[in-house]
């Protein structure tokens, strides 16, 4: 079993599995270092979780019994279903730190964090999964609603930061250079909020880039 495992999950209907083909295709062509790709489904617990805003259910990969039942023993990346994979990612999967996470590209929302690109280490804090529950995340500071990336912040706040300095970017969001071409550095991009690949297709780096 490979030590890293590039997952991202999936529910409800809203992307369909020609992003996951996508995802998957583009890792593997700027991934060198050995790894598996997974698609992750929420817990069966977790089902109401996946029904309100907030993407809380994939907090469960920092439970130590959901790593153990799906083999995840080093490094776990998950990246958003809809994030584009423009470059290589070799360096910035192959940090030290035992968790990173995608800052320094929201916009209206004040928080640092953004739940799009995300790693943790297998056994590395269980207790941002065992001290999680709807009230807790309630009273962490957070933006619009609560969210599985305001409950991070608020647990981790020491976390490894990457972003457009590193070729990790959230398009036309902060650090994105004016206009919709592809920074000259780009490794990943994502579409937070209401942006999504599909309505750029027009754009040459998503034609190149977002393809199966």
């Amino acid at each position: 079993m490979a030590q890293l495992i590039v997952g991202t999950w999936s529910w409800g209907t809203k992307y369909g599995p020609e992003y996951v083909d996508r995802l998957r295709a583009g890792v593997a062509r700027h991934l060198t270092l050995d790894h598996q790709f997974r698609v992750f489904a929420p817990h069966a617990d977790d089902q109401a979780l996946t029904g309100i805003p907030g993407c809380f259910a994939r907090l469960r990969a920092f439970d130590p019994a959901w790593q153990a039942a799906n083999e995840v023993h080093g490094r776990l990346v998950c990246l958003d279903l809809d994030l584009i994979v423009t470059g290589s990612l070799d360096g910035l999967f192959s940090r030290s730190a035992p968790f990173g996470i995608l800052q320094g590209v929201n916009a209206s929302n004040p928080g640092k964090f953004n739940g799009s690109a995300w790693w943790t280490t297998a056994g590395y804090r269980p207790d941002v999964w065992s001290d999680f529950s709807l009230e807790a995340a309630a009273e962490v500071p957070h933006f619009e609603f609560p969210d599985d990336q305001a409950w991070l912040e608020a647990r981790l706040p020491d976390a490894a930061a990457f972003g457009p300095q590193d070729g990790a970017y959230a398009f036309c969001k902060p650090g994105w250079p004016k206009g919709t071409a592809l920074p000259k550095n780009a490794a990943l991009v994502a579409f937070p909020g209401w942006r999504d690949p599909v309505g750029f297709q027009h754009l040459e780096w998503v034609k190149e880039h977002w393809v199966k």
